[in-house]
């Protein structure tokens, strides 16, 4: 491993964590009820993930031009993970939380391979109409783990555990917060021409893939909705006990993450599943809200 001079270390997670304050609109939240060092560690996760995000979503380029793009981001953590030097901060924060807490090269490369899943959803979607992209739930389950669960497996890393229980709980964790989003942002999407939800669930609820534009009536949608959130809350058990094994200065942050990510969920419910709305989002207020609890838990911790 290289060695980097603490003054440039400082520096590369202060661009991490400049990043991350940003663009992490629920993640940094969490964050902020951690000690110092795994706040700073999360951030570079965050922004090595935000980079790769940025790429396959970035609609002025080309499928092929996304993929090169995230094949050299690849390479280049590759070679930093194989003691090369490197200019780039994001890519020295992450290195050398990757050495502090042990994190798994195939880990963070996972979290690539699930930003190449979406640059190959866009292409499909080219088509005419919104393309239902998984048939079955157990199909959507691995597109969920590769853009969400991994995260989580890469988070108890530095959040601290020793209960292997903990992998499967995270894993289960990250598909509760996909299921979330995918439900939040049916709209979009559709827009986009992609459709998440299973195409076997539609097909239970008489639905078709054009019925997720924004004219249809949202009575349709929602009895498929409320059965895709009901599934979202049975692996947000998993995420209740995942908390109680994770180390006791990291729990208030696994528990703020929690309480976003499920009321958010509940919001959506309570406005009776409005999602061609305006977009559904918890309130500034509403996540300061829950951070000041998370403090009142750490200081409990």
């Amino acid at each position: 491993m290289v060695k980097t001079s603490p003054s440039q270390l400082a520096a590369a997670y202060g661009v991490c964590r400049s990043i991350t304050r940003s663009q992490a609109k629920n993640f940094y939240y969490a964050f902020l009820a951690l000690p110092r060092r795994k706040r700073d560690a999360l951030c570079a996760v965050y922004a090595f993930m935000r980079h790769a995000d940025d790429l396959s979503d970035n609609l002025s380029l080309p499928a092929e031009q996304k993929r090169a793009g995230l094949d050299n981001w690849l390479k280049a953590f590759q070679e930093v993970a194989a003691g090369q030097a490197t200019d780039e901060p994001i890519l020295m924060a992450l290195a050398d939380t990757k050495q502090r807490y042990k994190i798994p090269d195939e880990l963070l490369e996972k979290l690539i391979y699930g930003t190449r899943m979406d640059v190959a959803e866009v292409a499909v979607s080219r088509k005419v109409g919104p393309v239902v992209l998984y048939r079955t739930f157990d199909q959507l389950y691995q597109y969920c783990y590769h853009v969400a669960s991994v995260v989580g497996l890469v988070c108890i890393r530095i959040f601290g555990y020793r209960d292997p229980r903990a992998e499967l709980l995270a894993e289960r964790t990250g598909i509760a917060f996909q299921l979330t989003n995918i439900i939040r942002d049916v709209k979009e999407d559709a827009a986009m021409g992609r459709v998440y939800l299973p195409g076997d669930d539609l097909m239970q609820y008489g639905l078709k893939p054009e019925h997720l534009r924004q004219e249809t009536d949202p009575s349709y949608l929602r009895p498929l909705l409320k059965f895709e959130a009901d599934r979202a809350r049975e692996y947000y058990k998993s995420g209740r006990e995942l908390i109680s094994l994770l180390d006791p200065e990291s729990r208030p942050a696994m528990w703020v993450l929690l309480e976003i990510y499920s009321q958010l969920l509940e919001k959506i419910a309570k406005n009776d599943y409005q999602v061609f709305g305006k977009k559904i989002r918890l309130t500034t207020r509403e996540k300061l809200k829950i951070l000041g609890q998370g403090f009142i838990r750490r200081l409990q911790e």
